[in-house]
Formats: C-alpha cells, structure tokens, sequence
C-alpha cells in the first residue's frame, strides 16, 4: 500500500488488479484509514483516468452483493440525483413513471447535510416501511409498479466506507471519487439503464458547469460500458428546485405536484428526466410521446394513484396524502413577508439548505436524528413579483431558540430587488454517449 500511495503521489496510473487489491483491502480491514486517508489526497491532486475510474466503480460495486432484479418484469431503469436543495424529483417523478407502464424499482439513501434523504422524507408517512426484504421488495414492484426502499448494508459496502472517510478528510469533492460512489451504488442496484440528474450551482457539489459535465461525462461512460444504457440530465441547484425545504413539508409538495397544483420548475426537471426514463425501458419512442404520456398521467391521477399504491404496499397510512394533518407538524411557523411591492432576484439554494439543517430538518453528521416537521416553505421563485404584505416565505420550527438563531441567516439568504429579475434557466443539457445536447435545441 506504501508503494501504491507513492505511485500516485507521483502521478501513476493504477492498473486493475492494484485498484481491486486497495478496495478488498481497505473493505476487509487489512489496510488503515490513515493509508487510504494519504491515497485519496494523493488522488486530489494527481487525479485518475477515466479507465482507472471505471475499474474503480466496479471493484466498488463488487465489494459487496449485487441486486439481481432478473425477477422484476420489463427494464428497469433507475434515476440518481447529485443533491441539492428541495429536490423533491423522486417523489413525484417515481409514480408518474410507473404510471406509464414503466418499473421503478428504487435503492434510495439517507440525506447528510442540507435536509433529509427520500427515504427520511417517505418515514414522514406514518407506518410507511422503507426496509422491505428483497423477494417483497420486487412483488411489490412486479405487483405496483413501484417501491422505493433504503439501500441495503451489503449493497457496495467499500463506498460507505471511504465516502464516511472522504466526508471527515475534505475530500468529497472529487469529481473521479464522486463519479465511482455514485455509479459503484447504481451498478451493484441491478437496474438495466439509468438516468442521472446532475445538479449544478450554489447548491450542489459542483458549482460550475465544466465540472457538471465532466462528472456527468464519466458517470455515462461508465454505465454505458457496464452495459447500462445511461443518460445525463444537467440542471440548475442556484435556488432550490421546489418550494418546500424539508421533510414532511416535501412530502406535501410532491402531493400537491401529483394533483396538479405543484411548482413548475420541479414538474419540468420531473417530466424531463421521466421522459428519458420511459425512452430507456422502451415504453415511448421519443421525448414528445413521453412527456405526453407523463403529462396524460399526471392529468388523470393515475400519478398520484401510483404514489397511494406504493404507500400502502409498504405500510404507509395512505390518508395522509390526502389530509396533511396526519404528517408530522412543527409546533412554530413564521411568516417572512414583503415590506414593499420587489421582485425576487436571488435565493441562495446552500444558505437555505443549511438553515433548513439547522432547524433539525437535515443530519450534521449520520447519527444526528431528523425533525420531519420543520423547514421553509417558499411562496416565491426566483423572478417572481411579491405584492406589499405577501409572505415570501414560512419557516416551521419546534423550539424557539432555534428559529430565533436561524431566522437572520434565512433573511438574508432571501434577495429582492425593485427591478425585473429573468427567471433563471432550469435545465441546460443532456448527455448520453452521442455527446453533449443544449436543452434549447431538444
């Protein structure tokens, strides 16, 4: 291991049989944290090839069991975010996917850091179960159409490892790191393609769009030379992509959006990587038949169905997607409202979501325990007009001491301004293996 955190310290290419060498290692506990601490380090700064990377994935992804969904009827295509703040997709898109005739069969994870994970966000429902044996997990699918539960602890159990080591060392960003944990995680789900939703901005892991699509560049490469059709989504994460920051108060937006009355730029970026998702499994021949099949199940509440369906497969009290009250309630709401008739020029996506985490609606580290009642719900957009006296914004908090601390940070996360403000672009391109598409030109 010596020999092999020199090499890349100065700037060696690892070959197959090193890299699976340092995954079975460092997995068995035969190689420290103190030497794969140095080895990620040297990785910052030297970096790893697109080869070097893939075989990393996959060394990844075999450290531990691989699903087999071979059981599961139809193809099975699994989307992946990179986080961000009020990224509700699953939720919404999942259902109305499984509506149009397509399996979702989902591994999701658990949040750390702005607000929770979807499974954190799904535990809102009283009873709903995201621990399903396998054989019940793949019945329900077969059955539903649709289940979502958490990954289990054998699924690429080297990526827990390191990515709680890279967490604590400053080296989570990493665009090969990020690109292995992710897909070692997709590949070892067992789905047959997989489409990627990168986030880019303020408030996601990769701030600039080079980077954005570096990552999104390599994750497909990967998958499409592990024999998974994938494609890459890159969309905006400068504000969050909802309204609701937080647990239960997501779960009543992805509600809402079901039935029709939710916010537009989550319902696009859900109806643009839905579209891909049928196109993978086969169910629509292009991008216009797929929106027009989402948008068919969204109007019909085939979409929402499918969400009380998954629900009440898995144990979840179903009533509660009809009456809120039944969902976890914060005890204080706050209401920030306009002092004069502005525009909303800017809502800092990072400062939210960590104000949202304060709050008790994320996890600082993994053993923290999540408040699904609180967090804000935003009236607003970016590029929207605020009348004199209209609330801009509520937070939902439980302990007053709390809100008092986080309310400055959450005003001042929050711009205005009295001119016009263009609303921000939403979604800017997709790539697959052809190469790189601009939105605009699709």
């Amino acid at each position: 291991m010596v020999d092999l955190i020199k090499k890349k310290r100065d700037g060696g290419t690892f070959d197959k049989n090193e890299i699976e060498y340092i995954i079975n290692g460092y997995t068995d506990g035969d190689i420290p944290d103190y030497q794969m601490s140095a080895l990620i380090m040297a990785i910052y700064f030297s970096g790893m090839s697109n080869v070097e990377t893939a075989d990393l994935t996959i060394a990844m992804a075999k450290s531990g069991k691989m699903a087999d969904l071979s059981a599961i009827n139809g193809v099975k295509v699994d989307k992946h975010s990179t986080g961000g703040v009020a990224d509700t997709t699953t939720l919404v898109l999942a259902p109305l996917v499984a509506a149009c005739g397509a399996p979702v069969a989902k591994m999701s994870g658990r949040g750390l850091g702005h607000t929770g994970g979807t499974l954190d966000k799904l535990e809102s429902i009283p009873g709903m179960r995201v621990s399903l044996p396998m054989d019940e997990f793949i019945n329900n699918v077969n059955r539903v159409g649709l289940a979502v539960i958490g990954q289990t602890e054998d699924l690429a159990p080297a990526d827990k490892k390191l990515y709680a080591l890279r967490d604590v060392t400053a080296a989570v960003d990493i665009i090969p790191l990020i690109a292995s944990s992710i897909m070692s995680k997709k590949l070892a789900g067992g789905a047959d393609a997989i489409v990627l939703d990168v986030k880019v901005g303020e408030g996601a892991f990769m701030k600039d769009y080079e980077d954005a699509v570096k990552l999104a560049e390599i994750m497909v490469d990967i998958g499409e030379n592990a024999g998974k059709r994938t494609v890459a989504a890159i969309t905006d994460m400068n504000q969050p992509l909802g309204l609701a920051i937080g647990n239960s108060l997501e779960v009543i937006e992805a509600c809402e959006t079901l039935k029709g009355n939710g916010c537009k730029d989550l319902l696009d970026v859900c109806l643009f990587l839905g579209s891909y998702m049928l196109i993978l499994a086969g169910a629509a021949a292009n991008r216009r038949e797929a929106v027009c099949m989402l948008q068919d199940a969204l109007k019909s509440g085939s979409g929402f169905g499918k969400l009380k369906e998954m629900v009440k497969a898995q144990g979840g009290n179903c009533e509660a997607l009809e009456d809120y009250s039944l969902l976890p309630q914060a005890r204080i709401r706050n209401e920030i409202k306009a002092d004069k008739d502005v525009y909303v020029s800017s809502l800092h996506a990072e400062e939210l979501g960590l104000c949202a985490m304060r709050l008790g609606a994320g996890r600082a580290t993994k053993d923290d325990v999540v408040d699904l009642s609180v967090g804000i719900m935003l009236n607003k957009k970016v590029g929207d007009l605020v009348r004199k006296g209209e609330v801009i914004a509520t937070v939902y908090a439980n302990d007053e001491q709390r809100l008092n601390g986080v309310l400055p940070d959450i005003l001042s996360s929050i711009k205005t301004s009295e001119e016009f403000v263009e609303r921000p672009e939403l979604i800017y391109s997709l790539i697959s293996k052809e190469g790189i598409e601009p939105y605009n030109k699709r």
